[in-house]
């Protein structure tokens, strides 16, 4: 029964934490995954994983990718003129003329529009940095 506890808290720690650790590393969010497909999970650890991806460098490519991501929950709602905002202030973003900061207040903007509760959770989004579940 325990055993089934901490991986309800793994996956609701992954699930608010996924869209941050692909933001900054494409690879430990595949060893991540990878980790939570075994058959015993250790919720510290992936607590510290975590954690520790707030140390590697600001990656454009990854935060890009991190942010087509969540776009996709999105796409069926969203006007022909808020997607190309979003790609308007990605380019803008990838030439080094803006921030993180400007695209995810951008996303904010649409996660009011629509709301999403599974985004409305995430670290990547909300800047809070969830290490553990109670």
């Amino acid at each position: 029964m325990e055993f089934k506890k901490i991986r309800k808290d793994c996956e609701e720690l992954w699930a608010k934490n996924k869209y941050y650790v692909l933001s900054k590393s494409h690879k430990v969010y595949l060893e991540i995954r990878e980790y939570l497909k075994e058959k015993e999970v250790d919720i510290l650890f992936l607590s510290e994983k975590i954690e520790r991806v707030s140390d590697i460098k600001e990656s454009k490519k990854d935060f890009r990718n991190a942010i087509l991501h969540v776009w996709g929950y999105f796409k069926n709602e969203a006007t022909e003129i808020e997607k190309q905002e979003l790609h308007n202030l990605l380019e803008e973003y990838m030439k080094g003329k803006n921030n993180q900061k400007s695209v995810i207040e951008y996303i904010n903007i649409l996660l009011k529009k629509y709301p999403n509760e599974y985004l409305q959770k995430s670290t990547l989004l909300t800047g809070e940095k969830d290490e553990t579940v109670a």
